[in-house]
């Protein structure tokens, strides 16, 4: 195979068959995060037709930015996944208004996260507006719900364990948030396995990015754990560090093939973190897959 999931010096483990086979499938309709940003309609132009497009929800922009960027990216053919964030919405009132002109646009289905401000509104956590929207019967067909391999900055595991199994009734799929330690998801995946959390996984991973844009975006959309995130995990630093500066993922996939490969796994698709750089990533992922 003459493609870089062929090649391996220099960019991570051999691949067996198996796990080429499972990066090609991953790879080939992987979700692709979007911020709502100034550039995000520009960004989306470099998006593959009819891809699965997920809008986080900013905490600087607010509820309705997320709408808005979902009904122009639907209007536009794409499969578009938006982030309700829990601690982002004031009241029912404002839960309704979030949701009815999706459900307007056909668009039933949700990423659901507890959300980054310190004050909530009617609902501290991602539970609570799941509970929410299922006692008025508007809980979305799809729902998606965050994991945490690498654990949180401010929740205790024991927590984060707790909240999963609770929210597991009400989701379809839960997606992993940052973890650059291929050893650890595939540990993590094992316990939740053995624990009886059986949903599938979207497996998260960074698109290409440098250091600097990754904090710039993190201070204008008002996301504290994104930049300290980046600053205290040397992994990712020091893959920074010998690359010129600029992230890419094709060493992690590889090390994660295994895990993509195992049925009992379920990995059922990767939620790639474009930070808005999607021109870079999509020609990335394009010469992964290319012959």
């Amino acid at each position: 195979m003459a493609s870089i999931l062929g090649r391996g010096r220099g960019r991570g483990p051999a691949l067996d068959e198996a796990g080429r086979a499972a990066l090609e499938r991953v790879l080939a309709n992987p979700t692709f995060e979007l911020i709502p940003l100034k550039n995000a309609d520009d960004e989306a132009g470099f998006l593959p037709s009819g891809a699965t497009v997920s809008v986080t929800a900013s905490p600087a922009k607010g509820l309705m930015a997320t709408v808005d960027l979902a009904l122009r990216l639907n209007d536009r053919g794409f499969h578009v996944i938006p982030h309700l964030s829990a601690r982002l919405t004031r009241d029912r009132a404002e839960l309704l208004a979030f949701l009815t002109p999706l459900r307007d646009a056909g668009i039933d289905r949700l990423f659901v996260v507890g959300g980054d401000p310190e004050e909530p509104g009617d609902y501290p956590d991602g539970l609570a507006i799941l509970r929410e929207m299922a006692d008025l019967n508007v809980l979305p067909a799809e729902v998606g719900i965050p994991c945490y391999p690498a654990g949180h900055a401010s929740i205790a595991d024991e927590a984060l364990e707790a909240a999963l199994a609770a929210k597991a009734p009400f989701a379809a799929y839960m997606t992993t948030q940052l973890c650059f330690d291929p050893a650890r998801i595939r540990r993590w995946i094992d316990a939740k396995r053995a624990a009886g959390i059986d949903l599938p996984i979207k497996l998260g991973t960074p698109g290409v990015a440098a250091i600097p844009k990754l904090i710039e975006i993190s201070a204008r959309i008002g996301v504290r754990d994104a930049s300290r995130f980046i600053l205290k995990n040397t992994a990712f630093v020091g893959q920074l560090l010998t690359s010129g500066g600029i992230y890419r993922p094709t060493a992690f996939l590889r090390g994660v093939a295994p895990v993509l490969a195992d049925p009992v796994a379920n990995v059922i698709d990767l939620h790639v973190y474009t930070f808005n750089q999607v021109e870079a990533t999509e020609s990335w992922r394009r010469d992964m897959l290319a012959p």
